[in-house]
């Protein structure tokens, strides 16, 4: 691999404090990789690793350590920008064309620290996320990157397609193969200036729960719930089927989310019909801006 790909990506390490509100669910201390996108220095990497982040050091491949902040962030694709705070002096990789990537393409992913895993796509298909995160299509590949977070995912031109997320298993001829999520780069043009002018997307922000879920037979399962947010204020518990959502039927935790983000704004209240226990129940929750609940990062 030319070296060009190694020298743009970089080690990320970034420290929340222990009072912010994704600190219990993502730590306080994350580590992972980003990008080098342009000749200014700014990273792009994956959101969860940066949120709510105080602070932020970039390790470059040839061991220099300088310090960024957090340019901005998009819960809906899930990207994250930091700035490198001195001169980085790095190449930048230019933004490819992920919808142009077909399934059998050989492509690799490359993190922070050099290492490299020379692998195929194996899917392009929908991915719900349990903490209410759609892609209408992500890129799977195989084998697996074990440090996949904001890894590079490059094409035969090394040329960016996607920032790796997570890590996950197929089921493919009664076996079980370990993939890696892929976020595709065409999702970060549309709001790569809003990212860095404002630091979100220019959008309306979509209604949150703060359910984390999974896919039922009969509709979705919660797993948990946000402290503090909008489903454990309304009594959703850990067990609870939600087969309705102002009586239209839930099919699936896509679906589920779908139906959540066009159905009202965000402050909008609306009725949910849950199974707890084997017993029909009805719920009132009133949705919220996910933003709101978390910590700003410091000025600079």
């Amino acid at each position: 691999m030319p070296d060009i790909v190694r020298q743009s990506v970089v080690a990320v390490r970034a420290m929340v404090p222990d009072t912010a509100f994704t600190a219990a669910t993502l730590g306080t201390l994350r580590e992972g990789s980003g990008v080098v996108i342009d000749d200014s220095g700014l990273v792009v990497t994956i959101g969860y690793l940066i949120t709510e982040a105080e602070e932020i050091w970039l390790t470059t491949h040839d061991e220099r350590v300088l310090p960024a902040h957090v340019v901005g962030y998009d819960q809906e694709t899930g990207f994250g920008l930091v700035q490198a705070l001195g001169k980085l002096d790095l190449p930048s990789l230019v933004l490819g064309h992920s919808a142009k990537a077909k399934l059998r393409d050989v492509a690799r992913i490359v993190d922070g620290r050099g290492q490299e895993v020379i692998n195929e796509i194996v899917a392009r298909q929908e991915f719900a996320g349990y903490w209410e995160y759609l892609l209408d299509e992500a890129i799977f590949t195989a084998p697996f990157h074990p440090s996949w977070g904001g890894a590079a995912l490059v094409d035969s031109e090394n040329r960016l397609i996607g920032i790796g997320s997570l890590r996950l298993q197929m089921l493919h001829a009664g076996k079980t193969t370990d993939i890696n999520m892929v976020v595709p780069i065409d999702l970060l043009k549309p709001v790569l200036d809003d990212l860095i002018a404002a630091g979100r997307p220019k959008r309306d922000s979509r209604p949150w729960l703060g359910v984390f879920s999974a896919e039922s037979s009969n509709g979705v399962v919660v797993m948990n719930v946000a402290d503090g947010g909008p489903a454990e204020q309304a009594g959703l518990k850990s067990g609870d089927i939600i087969s309705e959502l102002d009586g239209d039927e839930v099919l699936g935790l896509a679906d589920f989310y779908r139906k959540l983000w066009t159905k009202a704004p965000v402050g909008a209240e609306f009725s949910l019909r849950i199974v707890r226990g084997g017993r029909e129940n009805w719920v009132r929750v009133k949705t919220a801006d996910r933003e709101s609940f978390l910590q700003k990062p410091p000025l600079q």
